[in-house]
């Protein structure tokens, strides 16, 4: 049986919730693309290497009934014209796409999957929205690279790339309002069983499960002008029959153009981070782990790079208005 997780970590997933929960799609008024590379355990021969490319955004961009003394979110003197006339947006559709490439060792997951999320006002100053992924996940096995202390059964050893597709479906919640978010998502909802022998093997016991996810954040303005804002977040992750995992982060933000941060991973490390908005269309971040397992003896550490691209940032806003 396959008891780790099967999903890739990100330390950063604070700056894209859209890759762990589908409701966040079309959250903000222009569209959200963002690049990322993950070198997981560098120094580890196998260790995981991610990349994803997720894209996401409204079908209908609203109007925003606030004048600006400049082209930027805050004004000169720092006061923040859409936080202080913050409304929950209107009703409306998002939709997103998603390409992910995860490698570790000979095992390789590749996925691609569609997004539609729906966006409803519950009062004046709280939305709440329903998002749900579909699509597809290739495994692969480069059944060459494998060691076998006795010959393996010839229906894998030495049969060079075996592949599985199969269907990948995800669903989330998602509350926010001016100063906080809550969401729930469910990924890999269908348990599908692993077999890279089209039934030869009879021993058959991987299987995808369901991952679970909660996280909760919320914002604290630090000063009078809210130059400075602290955002504590957590999240929580069920895989069966797996402990439950925790990450608490923490990002300290100054108005809306860098911001540095921290991440604790229960059990396993902890990690720094730090990011600028170059412009109000292209944001950078970068994070590094720190393991406190006993790969920290042969690992030096990992690296996370993530590119931000805002299309069609009409208002020219530095930083997301309802994520941040």
């Amino acid at each position: 049986m396959v008891n780790a997780q099967q999903r890739p970590y990100y330390t950063q997933y604070i700056l894209n919730n859209y890759l762990v929960n589908p409701a966040v799609a079309g959250i903000e008024n222009y569209t959200d693309v963002k690049l990322s590379h993950r070198h997981q355990w560098v120094g580890l021969n196998g260790a995981p290497v991610t990349t994803y490319f997720t894209i996401h955004g409204p079908l209908k961009r609203r109007e925003f009934d606030v004048e600006r003394e400049n082209p930027t979110t805050f004004s000169p003197p720092g006061r923040n014209a859409m936080l202080e006339n913050y409304q929950a947006p209107d009703a409306h559709h998002g939709i997103g796409f998603t390409m992910l490439n995860d490698k570790t060792g000979p095992l390789n997951r590749f996925a691609a999957y569609g997004t539609y999320a729906y966006h409803l006002p519950i009062s004046k100053l709280t939305t709440l929205s329903f998002g749900v992924s579909a699509g597809i996940t290739q495994l692969s096995l480069r059944a060459d690279e494998l060691n076998f202390d006795t010959p393996g059964d010839q229906a894998v050893y030495g049969s060079g790339k075996l592949n599985q597709i199969k269907p990948d479906i995800s669903a989330g919640l998602w509350l926010y309002s001016k100063n906080y978010f809550i969401g729930f998502a469910a990924q890999q909802i269908l348990p599908e069983q692993i077999d890279f022998s089209n039934n030869i093997v009879q021993e058959k016991n991987g299987r995808l499960v369901p991952h679970m996810f909660a996280t909760a954040g919320f914002r604290v303005f630090l000063d009078e002008d809210k130059d400075f804002s602290l955002l504590p977040s957590i999240m929580l992750r069920y895989i069966n029959p797996l402990p439950l995992g925790v990450d608490v982060n923490v990002k300290l933000q100054y108005q809306d153009k860098v911001w540095i941060g921290a991440n604790y991973r229960h059990k396993e490390g902890y990690a720094g981070m730090l990011g600028i908005n170059l412009s109000s269309v292209f944001n950078i971040g970068y994070s590094y782990d720190i393991t406190t397992s006993a790969l920290n003896n042969v690992s030096r550490g990992s690296h996370e790079l993530l590119l931000g691209f805002l299309i069609g940032n009409r208002y020219n806003d530095y930083q997301p208005h309802n994520l941040w």
